[in-house]
């Protein structure tokens, strides 16, 4: 009996896994901002509402998650776009390091902007 890798580098369980429950992540936080969309009193000030909501830390917490969420959503679908259709290895190596560290400054930029930091 020969053993033999049949293919790649096994990555199709774990990222169908990521890509669902990241998805879900996000769609429990999409639900979860319409709902208080829809519970915003209507005579209130828009800006304070929504400054009161998003100054809370479990909205922060809640929302820095679901972006770390989507930032692990896009790289695994944009690693295997790449992996699909680019087959020259230089600018395959080139996309990929361009989009980590376009996730990368997008993470970096989100706490900047959720959490206040200068």
């Amino acid at each position: 009996m020969v053993n033999r890798k049949l293919a790649g580098a096994h990555y199709g369980l774990r990222d169908w896994a990521m890509q669902r429950i990241t998805a879900v992540l996000m769609l429990i936080y999409t639900v979860a901002f319409v709902v208080f969309l829809l519970c915003l009193p209507k005579g209130e000030s828009g800006h304070l509402a929504w400054q009161a909501f998003f100054a809370q830390t479990w909205v922060k917490i809640f929302t820095q998650t679901t972006l770390i969420a989507l930032l692990l959503h896009a790289w695994v679908g944009i690693r295997d776009l790449w992996m699909d259709y680019i087959k020259p290895f230089g600018l395959r190596l080139f996309l990929h390091v361009a989009t980590i560290v376009w996730l990368v400054v997008a993470l970096i930029y989100s706490v900047k902007v959720i959490w206040g930091l200068v």
